[in-house]
């Protein structure tokens, strides 16, 4: 298997066809809601026909690969499930993050080998260089010939790969946007603190990005636990109080401080790096309306 069609060409889409065909791949079809957004894929890629059609794009490949909002993944799958397309044998993909594989359930009753197969990193846009694949995870599942040959692929992308139940997607899908999403949201949030000190907010992300740069590298040469620093974890309680002084002002900001140190303050009483004491007067704090 080689021929790979894409539906839903979009930036993850685009990304994973374009570094496919950099790997000996070769991308027949893919489909986009708008002729002149799957063209513009198609140009990226520099392999393929562009449609709008799914059934003449999952027609051109023995590799589907539905690179869709979850909303839609099951109605596409539904809709090409009724075509005159031979499904048999045909490997077919999608690549969310949350939906188990039963949604390609009217694909595999055809004939089709069907999994889910997720990559564990955002992609901002469709020129996504192909060494972007290398060395992230996938998390799999779906059933056991598909998962092999999906293994495969992921091998020849560089990536690696692991396999979730699919009653575990939901929290998976949710561990990954803690990572990702809610990083941008803290980093949003401490940028507009830095702000609001008469900072510019251009100025704001240039001063605390060597901050983030340095607590990453320090999780990635210790460990997580071993990398948090900082007034909880010492059980400074003047201190994380006058940071709630001073976040009162902003009730969104102030609650989330304090949910935020409650979860270090947990991890400080799991690795018994606090007195009981120290512990007790921190949560006494935190725990204040």
């Amino acid at each position: 298997m080689k021929d790979v069609a894409i539906i839903g060409a979009g930036r993850l889409g685009t990304s994973l066809a374009y570094a496919l065909s950099k790997k000996g791949y070769m991308i027949k079809a893919l489909s986009c809601r708008t002729l002149p957004s799957a063209e513009e894929s198609r140009q990226i890629i520099g392999q393929g026909q562009a449609f709008t059609d799914n059934i003449r794009t999952a027609d051109a490949a023995a590799i589907v690969f539905l690179c869709l909002p979850d909303e839609e993944i099951l109605r596409v799958s539904e809709s090409l499930a009724l075509s005159s397309l031979a499904w048999a044998n045909k490997l077919v993909l999608h690549c969310s993050g949350l939906l188990s594989s039963e949604v390609l359930k009217p694909l595999q009753k055809k004939g089709a080998l069907t999994a889910s197969a997720h990559p564990v990193q955002s992609f901002t846009h469709k020129r996504t260089p192909p060494e972007h694949f290398r060395d992230i995870y996938f998390s799999l599942e779906g059933e056991s010939e598909a998962l092999a040959l999906a293994r495969n692929i992921i091998h020849k992308l560089g990536g690696r790969s692991f396999i979730i139940r699919a009653k575990d997607k939901a929290l998976y899908h949710a561990a990954c946007s803690t990572a990702s999403n809610f990083l941008v949201v803290l980093l949003d949030m401490a940028c507009s603190l830095l702000h609001s000190t008469g900072i510019r907010e251009e100025e704001a992300f240039q001063i605390l990005l060597p901050l983030v740069k340095g607590t990453l590298h320090n999780v990635k040469k210790f460990n997580i636990r071993s990398s948090l620093t900082g007034p909880v974890i010492r059980g400074d309680r003047e201190t994380v109080q006058q940071h709630l002084e001073a976040l009162k002002k902003n009730q969104l900001y102030y609650e989330t401080y304090k949910q935020l140190a409650s979860q270090a303050l947990e991890m400080a009483r799991r690795d018994k790096k606090l007195t009981p004491q120290k512990i007790k007067r921190l949560k006494a704090l935190l725990e204040e309306k």
